[in-house]
């Protein structure tokens, strides 16, 4: 059943940075091509860092410079709030990351053929739809709600706009364009990192507590892989029996 389009694509280069939107890439069996490959550890405790520990980190843009490989990634790209650009394990950018997190930070990079749940979330892929974020911004009654709040790696265009209507796709598979199948495996629970402004950081939990109260706490839905494939911004999405 054809549902709408992929509205956007979103990965994520470095964990826990702003994404990069883009107009093609390819779905491996992790998810989507690079997505929370690189990654900073806080050296005291092995754990990742994140925007929970550093709510700043939601002002830094990582992207990929270059062509994607499955030898090695391209170069991975930040640009600061500032407007500074480093690339990711500069000696510069890494003590600025420390003086603000105040912890001492390692780095992790993951192969380009596998990278492992856990600096994902707790699936492939993250997806949300048009008309959910619609109607989350008329249920919480401010600003218009920027998409970058939740992460999600594809945006679909429904041809209906029926909200959380991605309630129901849970235990079905979707077709993205001509070759990829991802089948939606369970709905998002939220944390603090939706309060965080992307643009300044700033915390507003009020977004928090409409989505505990309306939705069970729960927004957006994951899927695990079942084909890859090349996807593109545009392409139609079907559900499938």
């Amino acid at each position: 059943m054809f549902i709408g389009h992929i509205k956007e694509i979103v990965r994520h280069p470095v964990k826990s940075f702003r994404g990069e939107r883009v107009q093609q890439t390819k779905i491996m069996d992790y998810g989507l091509y690079g997505d929370r490959s690189h990654a900073y550890e806080d050296a005291d405790t092995g754990n990742f860092l994140t925007i929970t520990q550093l709510q700043e980190m939601v002002q830094y843009q990582a992207r990929f410079a270059g062509e994607p490989s499955m030898e090695q990634y391209p170069d991975v790209e930040v640009i600061t709030p500032e407007g500074k650009v480093y690339h990711w394990d500069d000696e510069d950018l890494i003590k600025e990351l420390e003086h603000l997190s105040n912890r001492t930070i390692t780095t992790r990079e993951y192969r380009p053929t596998h990278v492992p749940i856990g600096p994902i979330a707790v699936e492939n892929i993250l997806l949300a739809t048009d008309a959910s974020l619609e109607k989350l911004e008329d249920l919480w009654g401010k600003d218009q709600v920027d998409s970058r709040r939740f992460r999600p790696n594809l945006i679909i265009s429904l041809n209906e706009k029926l909200p959380f209507v991605e309630d129901d796709w849970v235990g079905r598979r979707m077709k993205i364009g001509n070759e990829t199948e991802i089948e939606f495996v369970g709905h998002c629970k939220r944390c603090m990192i939706i309060t965080v402004d992307p643009d300044h950081a700033g915390r507003d939990a009020s977004l928090h507590k409409t989505l505990i109260k309306e939705r069970n706490n729960n927004f957006g839905v994951y899927a695990s892989v079942k084909r890859t494939g090349d996807i593109y911004a545009g392409d139609e999405v079907h559900l499938l029996d």
